[in-house]
């Protein structure tokens, strides 16, 4: 994970210096920071490993997974600021009414496959075959990306005048659509064996979001919008050697404390 906070520092580095030289490509940058809750489509999820050197090969279908927002830590453990389900963007406006921009958009959601689910399972595990509906105990099977799912996005992001005061807004309408990547931690239990993994770029991701800021100061502004989106697992981390696939679709609530900065 240093690695790649290292290389969004980067990023961003690169492009607020992109954003001084005399073509002025970017027209001012805003930064965010909040909280989400999610909800996520039924999930069918192949497992391919090697533990304690059975080959396990199989499908489980239609999974039921939750989130953990952990939103009370807000106010429980407020210092710990990364504990609840959490988002940041880092914008750059590509002009001077500041309506247009280009974001980071990440968002930090957990999931996690409900345990002891009467499952249809399909596959092998060592010289076993089996092709019924099944639940599986939490010390046989246990899925989650609890250190984070992790949505890395490039966004473009429009944004509309609702209401002003003089030559500032007070209310805005916008919209942002993107794709990205997949850095999950997975956390996985198979046949007796938990593994909480490293970070690991797994798939790839698409969204879009729409809601409203309120500006509620010069700088200052609140936001809370609406997102959903396809997330797609090719090569998630198992317990073994393997990789797990999966994907599904998403539907998140999202609220953001913002400040403007101008170049």
């Amino acid at each position: 994970m240093k690695k790649i906070s290292v290389l969004l520092l980067l990023t961003v580095n690169f492009l607020y210096a992109f954003s001084q030289n005399k073509n002025k490509l970017f027209k001012g940058m805003y930064l965010q920071w909040g909280y989400n809750t999610e909800w996520y489509t039924k999930s069918t999820i192949h497992f391919r490993d090697v533990v304690n050197g059975v080959k396990h090969d199989f499908t489980i279908y239609k999974a039921v997974a939750h989130d953990r927002n952990d939103l009370d830590a807000i106010t429980k453990n407020p210092v710990e600021i990364s504990i609840p389900q959490y988002n940041y963007r880092i914008g750059f406006y590509l002009n001077n009414e500041h309506n247009k921009a280009i974001e980071i958009n990440y968002d930090h959601a957990k999931y996690i496959v409900y345990n002891n689910q009467l499952l249809h399972a399909k596959g092998t595990i060592g010289s076993t075959y089996f092709d019924k509906d099944t639940a599986f105990s939490k010390s046989d099977l246990q899925f989650e990306h609890t250190n984070g799912a992790n949505f890395y996005q490039i966004n473009y992001v429009r944004q509309y005048v609702l209401k002003s005061n003089g030559s500032r807004p007070l209310f805005t309408g916008l919209w942002k659509a993107g794709a990205g990547i997949l850095i999950p931690k997975t956390d996985v239990t198979l046949s007796g064996k938990r593994v909480d993994n490293k970070f690991h770029i797994a798939g790839y991701c698409i969204g879009a979001e729409g809601g409203a800021r309120w500006y509620f100061g010069k700088k200052w502004f609140l936001e809370g919008t609406a997102k959903t989106g396809f997330a797609n697992y090719t090569n998630a981390l198992a317990a073994g050697s393997g990789r797990v696939n999966h994907n599904f679709g998403y539907f998140e609530l999202i609220g953001t404390v913002g400040y403007d900065i101008k170049f």
